[in-house]
């Protein structure tokens, strides 16, 4: 069974590179059509439930403002 996980972007810390998006197998992120205080359209996470807690997203990251969580399986 695949790894279930959560993603956390700091929006403000983001530029907007989007190599995160690239890098998620399972297309969790997308740009955020928002800017963030210093003008940049952060990734932000949109399909929470597809994350497999890969963390593709945070070894691409060059600003390092995602943080990855694997989540613990509830059905045991």
């Amino acid at each position: 069974m695949a790894k279930k996980g959560k993603i956390e972007i700091d929006r403000e810390l983001c530029k907007g590179c989007l190599l995160c998006i690239r890098a998620c197998p399972v297309k969790v992120l997308e740009a955020d059509a928002k800017p963030n205080a210093s003008g940049y359209c952060p990734s932000k996470p949109v399909n929470l439930d597809k994350c497999i807690a890969c963390g593709n997203c945070y070894e691409v990251c060059p600003d390092m403002c995602i943080r990855v969580y694997e989540l613990e399986d509830t059905k045991s």
